[in-house]
């Protein structure tokens, strides 16, 4: 910290430099405390110290190697990597009282809580970056008739986090919004919440901006008080590029995420129509035919976004539909009829403003539809059986024996065709 707070000249740029691994990553948890971070600054070094931002990887490796250099002309005889062993001997009670290394533990899981693949996508950022200066916003405006604390969805805190991560740029966007006094009342990551916190925020959001507050890729990151985790049924730990070089008729199978909102418009309440009989029904553009949702209209409030359904679905689908059905007289063997359809296509929504669309479906409800942007799931692959074939890969049949002039057909092969997501095949596996 001396070293960059004697590179920092006042009201000029940033020096371009990075430190090692070890220290940038104490460094970056020591600023998301901005109080503390602030504090430390202005008692060590007369001065609030900033990270400058860097963007690519050859200015990283630029400002790496410059670090290096002023660090070895600094402190000669200090090694710029960490050599430190894990069976070190230094004292655990001096690290323990260090405001520094406490704030480094409540973040030790940090990364954990953003290792889906998704979030990486520019689009994704670009999304989230928009809600970010949203819930700004909705601070100015309703911050100070708030009293309890505001709690931000992961995309959200993803983007607060990284805001908080360049003090000077911060501090500086804080005082010109004239939001220093009420980020205090943001939960932050190692804090529990209340449901009743996370709901008025949910109603704040809505107030401001008639929008449901949570989204595909932007849920509830922190724990909620009394509210049990419920893991993701998709595997995200997958790299974002296709590593597979040797089996080419394996193609790679693209997984995303859905969230459904509905709210019923508020004048059927006023009319005091009878949605009993009504109901919405959700199926795909393209693929599992028999796929057929349901959800009754009466289970939908008139004064809140009630998330409907979240999918995982593969970008194959194409998108959904719903549609907007009644069911039939008294006669319950009746089917019901379709009053209504409207689609929403993944391409559609990748191309949306924060990755969301909002539609209107027979002039009784409002729905809103986000998605999370493709990334590459796990493989998908089904095994299903194929004909017994001999030693030479022929058919064992009567036409075969035929041919051959009836002589008898050599080997007994049972053979498996293995089809991926999409129903092509991939590979032909024989048993003997």
């Amino acid at each position: 910290m001396p070293l960059i707070s004697d590179l920092t000249v006042v009201d000029s740029s940033l020096p371009m430099i990075l430190p090692p691994f070890d220290v940038e990553w104490i460094w970056f948890c020591h600023t998301l405390n901005p109080v503390s971070y602030r504090e430390y600054c202005e008692r060590r070094f007369s001065k609030l110290v900033g990270r400058a931002v860097i963007y690519d990887e050859e200015n990283r490796e630029y400002a790496l190697f410059r670090c290096r250099e002023i660090w070895n002309s600094k402190y000669p005889f200090e090694s710029f990597e960490n050599e430190a062993s894990s069976d070190s001997q230094d004292s655990d009670t001096v690290v323990a009282e260090d405001d520094v290394f406490k704030e480094v533990e409540k973040r030790r899981l940090l990364c954990s809580k953003f290792m889906e693949p998704y979030r990486s996508e520019l689009v994704y950022l670009i999304a989230a970056r928009q809600r970010y200066k949203a819930f700004l916003f909705m601070m100015q405006r309703f911050a100070s008739e708030c009293s309890s604390r505001l709690v931000p969805t992961s995309d959200i805190l993803l983007m607060w986090l990284t805001h908080q991560s360049y003090p000077t740029v911060y501090m500086e966007d804080l005082k010109a919004l004239a939001l220093e006094s009420y980020m205090q009342k943001v939960a932050t990551l190692s804090e529990t919440v209340k449901d009743k916190e996370f709901e008025e925020t949910k109603k704040l959001w809505d107030r401001a901006f008639n929008q449901p507050y949570e989204k595909a890729g932007g849920e509830v990151p922190l724990t909620l008080e009394g509210a049990i985790a419920i893991k993701s049924p998709v595997s995200w730990e997958e790299s974002d590029t296709d590593v597979n070089t040797k089996y080419r008729s394996l193609l790679p199978r693209l997984l995303l995420e859905a969230c459904v909102f509905v709210r019923p418009k508020p004048r059927i309440k006023a009319l005091q129509k009878d949605t009993n009989r009504e109901f919405l029904r959700l199926r795909m553009i393209r693929c599992h035919s028999e796929l057929k949702l349901d959800e009754a209209i009466s289970n939908f409030p008139f004064d809140s976004w009630k998330k409907a359904w979240n999918l995982y679905c593969e970008f194959g689908t194409k998108g959904v539909v719903l549609e907007y059905r009644r069911h039939g007289g008294g006669n319950c063997l009746k089917r019901s009829s379709r009053q209504d359809t409207i689609s929403f296509r993944w391409n559609d929504l990748l191309r949306a403003d924060s990755l969301t669309l909002e539609k209107e479906v027979s002039q009784q409800v409002n729905v809103v539809v986000s998605i999370t942007p493709p990334v590459q799931a796990p493989y998908l692959l089904k095994c299903v059986p194929d004909r017994v074939t001999d030693d030479s890969g022929a058919m064992i049949s009567d036409v075969f024996l035929k041919l051959n002039s009836y002589r008898p057909q050599e080997g007994r092969w049972l053979s498996r065709t293995v089809l991926d997501h999409a129903g092509r095949v991939c590979f032909v596996i024989r048993i003997r």
